[in-house]
């Protein structure tokens, strides 16, 4: 594919990155609120916000686009979920970094991480369903 291609290609993994992520944490952050539990974390609030729903959209569409260059055309599972790892522990750190000051309290890092990794791990399922449909093409 030529460069144009190419770029229009990784626009649509960002796309399809942001929409899935931000969905999944949005469902979460329902969830969360229906329980009625952990009211403090800010992604609890992410439809509520248009600064956190700004930065899921942002944080997914930077994880669509670096999947489709990490994966490739390879089959590497170890790929595929390292990218996941990778992008929940980078923002469950950051999250960790921030809480610190105030708390030592583990359950909310917990839960974040976890929360962190469901979301990003759903966007990779869709990615994976888009490539694998041809909706969007894996990088040569």
């Amino acid at each position: 594919m030529n460069r144009p291609e190419e770029r229009i290609e990784s626009v649509k993994a960002g796309l399809l990155g942001a929409i899935a992520f931000t969905v999944a944490l949005s469902v979460l952050g329902s969830l969360k609120g229906i329980i009625g539990q952990f009211p403090s974390l800010s992604t609890s609030m992410v439809l509520y916000g248009g600064i956190e729903a700004a930065i899921a959209l942002s944080i997914g569409f930077l994880f669509g686009v670096t999947y489709r260059y990490i994966i490739r055309a390879d089959q590497n599972s170890h790929l595929r979920e390292g990218a996941v790892f990778a992008f929940a522990l980078v923002r469950t750190g950051t999250f960790i970094e921030q809480q610190a000051r105030d708390t030592l309290n583990f359950l909310p890092w917990v839960i974040f991480g976890l929360e962190s990794l469901f979301c990003f791990f759903l966007a990779r399922l869709a990615l994976d369903i888009a490539i694998k449909q041809q909706w969007v093409k894996p990088l040569q």
